[in-house]
């Protein structure tokens, strides 16, 4: 069954997002980051600019490379071509979260964040997938 972590209070929610993406990616493991299309479009640049001297291979669901990237970035309701780690930034439960080992929710600290993520919680909890809750206030 599927694993959800939460990552809430996050501060800096793309550069957090960054981090997550080079660490699922440099564990060997294949990554889909779902969102809106304007906020994967700000995912996109920030995962070129995050880090100088590292760079995290994706590009956009569709793509002609897809099957062969390790990241691949696509919209809530997308089929993506492999079912590792999904790093959820969007506002509802993507629609293909269950065929995924494990998902990611990064949450900001705004009052619509917080609320969207309490709604998310209890569609987990109330379907019996194991939760996890890694709260980033200092």
């Amino acid at each position: 069954m599927t694993r959800v972590d939460f990552h809430t209070h996050v501060a800096d929610r793309l550069a957090y997002a960054c981090r997550l993406a080079r660490k699922v990616y440099l564990s060997g493991q294949r990554l889909v980051v779902v969102a809106e299309p304007d906020l994967l479009r700000e995912f996109d640049q920030a995962l070129w600019t995050f880090a100088p001297l590292e760079f995290v291979p994706h590009c956009m669901n569709g793509d002609a490379v897809a099957a062969q990237s390790p990241v691949l970035l696509a919209g809530p309701d997308d089929e993506a071509q492999h079912h590792q780690v999904l790093l959820n930034l969007g506002v509802s439960v993507p629609t293909h979260f269950a065929r995924f080992e494990r998902v990611l929710e990064v949450v900001g600290e705004t009052p619509e964040q917080l609320a969207g993520a309490r709604e998310r919680y209890r569609f987990y909890r109330d379907r019996g997938y194991t939760l996890n809750n890694y709260d980033q206030r200092a």
